[in-house]
């Protein structure tokens, strides 16, 4: 017992009542000056600023893929003949499978290296997109945006450090949250342009996946076009120098020795932080339920319930994915001098007052309740990316952050179809032949998830120095 204890595997007894004693305690700002959030940009370099560029386009790619399903459900339904419940698997099957990438190209992350992982990403997305629009039936669909969501999983963990792992300290905050809502700028232009493409084109849904197969070729360019991360070409030359000096006498480190160093390094990391990785999982359980129990129907809702055309769906989803940038960034800035966990906690309980106010409108109104919803929602998310990095240990950064992410989307995933059945039960007035749901009622049963507390400052150098 004494040997597993000193390699991390269990906590004393001390340990747990600290931590528990510390939750409300520790939630108490840091004493950091408040500062000209323009000012903080100033100090970005151009190698800075084009890799968070490239990260930041990627992520909202991967948003824009995944949107153009939300978008189109109701025309795939009514193609192939399917309840909407059916056609909502391939969301569903989407976010189930994006752990396994999470793992996948998390784990070759932080083995090889950024750069080539998220241009493979890349170009798996836009294959599975290009395939999606080709597909005939609903097991075909569902078997290609099975396959798109081990590429989407595997994206967000090369693309957060692309970004994040170079900036300066005070930067943080501020583009992370500016980063994390490339979700919603991807599922902004999503909306703009179903609105362009699917009813006006002949090809009606299958359009906008044909065009969303494009221009992750234009990001992939510009990817090869810069270089690795300075992180990670920092911890690559530690790697090897331990390769070197444990596992060779002369010369450069071998391939086997190399990957020997990053095992050692990948399993010790597991063993001293594992708590750790189960909070994370949970906290992003509870957030992703949150955002896709809010969102991913959404659209259904505003069509079939409220018996919105494409332009008013597509105004409406425009005004609360600005809603998400914004409080994205302003969430991200804040959280640098509030502290992640306050920031955080408190835009939760903002967003769900403000909850309702984007289901009970049956008219234009809704636009002021989304806006808001979608301020305080971007507000929570905006410190995520940063946040998860922080605690993460540097050996295994973007396969803890990609995990411990798409876990929790995996928890999460039936949110679109437990919607979808549930709506079936609750049936409102048909009107022009069309059967209609109460779609507002059951998303409003996913909106009330309780945040986690997250733990106080975990070391991950050594056990003993983990204070819980």
């Amino acid at each position: 017992m004494r040997n597993h204890m000193e390699a991390g595997w269990f906590y004393s007894a001390r340990q747990v009542r600290r931590y528990l004693s510390t939750r409300v305690t520790s939630l108490k700002p840091p004493r950091t000056k408040l500062r000209n959030p323009i000012s903080i940009l100033r100090q970005l370099d151009s190698h800075q600023w084009l890799l968070f560029t490239v990260g930041l386009l990627s992520w909202a790619w991967d948003a824009f893929d995944f949107a153009t399903m939300t978008l189109c459900v109701t025309e795939i339904s009514e193609e192939f003949g399917e309840d909407i419940s059916a056609v909502s698997w391939a969301m569903t099957i989407s976010m189930m499978l994006r752990s396994v990438g999470a793992l996948v190209f998390g784990a070759l992350s932080d083995r090889y290296g950024r750069k080539w992982t998220l241009i493979v990403n890349l170009f798996l997305f836009a294959v599975f997109e290009l395939a999606s629009g080709f597909t005939r039936n609903l097991p075909q669909l569902l078997g290609v945006r099975g396959l798109y969501g081990i590429a989407m999983g595997g994206l967000y963990a090369p693309a957060v450090a692309t970004a994040l792992e170079d900036l300066p300290q005070e930067a943080n905050g501020v583009l992370s949250g500016i980063y994390q809502q490339g979700y919603a700028i991807g599922a902004l232009l999503a909306a703009v342009f179903y609105r362009a493409l699917v009813p006006t084109t002949k090809y009606g849904w299958r359009s906008l996946f044909w065009f969303g197969a494009v221009p992750p070729l234009i990001i992939i360019v510009f990817r090869m076009w810069l270089p690795e991360t300075n992180a990670f070409q920092v911890m690559k030359g530690e790697r090897d120098a331990a390769a070197l000096e444990r596992y060779q006498t002369q010369g450069k480190p071998t391939g086997p020795a190399r990957a020997k160093a990053w095992l050692n390094e990948f399993w010790i990391s597991i063993k001293q932080n594992w708590v750790l990785f189960i909070y994370m999982i949970l906290l992003m359980t509870a957030f992703n339920s949150t955002s896709h129990g809010a969102g991913d129907m959404y659209p259904t809702f505003l069509k079939n319930q409220v018996e919105m055309d494409a332009t008013n769906v597509t105004i409406i989803t425009i005004v609360g994915n600005f809603g998400s940038i914004l409080g994205g960034a302003i969430g991200g800035y804040a959280s640098t001098f509030l502290g992640r966990r306050l920031a955080m906690i408190s835009c939760s309980v903002i967003g769900c007052a403000v909850f309702p106010a984007a289901i009970i409108p049956r008219s234009l109104n809704l636009m002021a309740g989304v806006f808001f919803l979608n301020f305080f929602t971007g507000s929570i998310w905006g410190p995520i990316p940063i946040y998860l990095t922080e605690l993460s240990p540097p050996a295994l950064r973007a396969t803890a952050v990609g995990v411990t992410y798409q876990l929790g989307n995996l928890a999460s995933s039936a949110a679109a179809t437990i919607q979808a059945v549930l709506a079936e039960r609750y049936p409102l007035p048909p009107r022009n032949g069309v059967q209609r749901y109460d779609y507002g009622m059951v998303i409003g049963i996913f909106v009330g998830i309780d945040d986690f507390p997250s733990p106080p400052s975990w070391k991950y150098d050594t056990p003993k120095n983990i204070s819980i």
